[in-house]
């Protein structure tokens, strides 16, 4: 990667791997875009500019004027979002697709997509779940993400575009709130934890899903998109995790450091189905021997890092 072009740069993921883009490959090589300026560093500290991802012509017209060689396709709707307005989820995250990869294959260049645990549903072995497996997901947005992994396979196959993309589980982040996922219990979780000594959590006792720490998971995206391309077997849809875990053990971890830290339950009927549907944890052996994926994170260690950086922070 030496030009890179971003979307939903304002997104959970967007907001932090495009500052983590622009000090190892310069600002001014790190294209920011997304449906509104938003005031701070994605938008202040280097190239940005507005885009529907489904306008294709303005998408090629942005590629080309910037000459990225990589797009980092991030806009998207997620899961728990997504199932209040389907059809506008399909729209932006399958037709937003559409366009983008329209555009790389028209300029030729790299194209990352992230996809998630939601591609599985409840017929998917559930306990270290393989790379290739049953895939028949019962939310919209894990039909999407299906779908785009199938069709970047396509564009590969078919056109011998460069396309790579990572199953991302629950992402865990001090900088940005997430916007609408299942997996949100697991960052909340940790502001209450600094602002109210409590929480009160949406996912029922004894749910495991995997997570991974946000800073694994921007080393993640650039250690696939610098992977000699000979390498990879699957080359999209890489499993990748590095812990899982229900939410009592995630406020056990809390407590080593604030042993005060109180949680009841408030379960969400929606997002509980969701989490259900998912996998309890991921084989990520395919990553491991392909690229090199070896996260740093551990649940402790996460949660120290997350609570020092949030009492900075609030």
């Amino acid at each position: 990667m030496k030009r890179i072009m971003v979307t939903g740069a304002n997104g959970q993921i967007g907001v932090e791997l495009v500052v983590h883009l622009r000090k190892l490959y310069g600002a001014e090589n790190v294209l920011a875009t997304a449906r509104r300026l938003v005031p701070g560093p994605v938008g202040e500290g280097g190239p940005f500019q507005l885009l529907d991802v489904r306008d294709g012509a303005a998408f090629s017209g942005i590629l080309g004027s910037f000459r990225a060689d990589t797009v980092i396709h991030l806009a998207g709707i997620l899961s728990a979002k997504g199932e209040s307005d389907p059809v506008s989820s399909w729209d932006i995250n399958v037709n937003g697709t559409c366009a983008a990869l329209e555009a790389a294959r028209a300029h030729g260049a790299a194209f990352f997509l992230p996809s998630s645990i939601a591609a599985f549903g409840p017929s998917t072995p559930a306990r270290n779940t393989p790379q290739d497996t049953i895939q028949r997901p019962t939310t919209i947005y894990g039909v999407a993400k299906v779908s785009l992994e199938l069709l970047c396979d396509y564009y590969h196959k078919r056109f011998g575009l460069d396309t790579r993309g990572l199953r991302f589980p629950g992402l865990i982040s001090y900088e940005a709130l997430p916007g609408g996922g299942t997996t949100d219990y697991a960052v909340h979780i940790y502001y209450d934890a600094v602002k109210k000594g409590s929480y009160t959590s949406f996912i029922a006792p004894g749910t495991c899903m995997d997570m991974m720490y946000m800073p694994d998971a921007l080393d993640a995206v650039v250690q696939l998109m610098e992977a000699d391309p000979a390498r990879l077997v699957h080359r999209n849809a890489f499993n990748v995790s590095a812990m899982s875990f229900e939410p009592e053990q995630i406020a056990a971890s809390i407590r080593k450091v604030m042993p005060g830290f109180a949680m009841d339950y408030d379960v969400d009927p929606l997002r509980q189905s969701i989490a259900e549907s998912w996998p309890d944890s991921l084989d990520c052996s395919a990553a491991r021997e392909e690229w090199g994926f070896a996260p740093k994170y551990d649940l402790d260690r996460m949660t120290e890092d997350m609570l020092s950086r949030l009492k900075n922070k609030i």
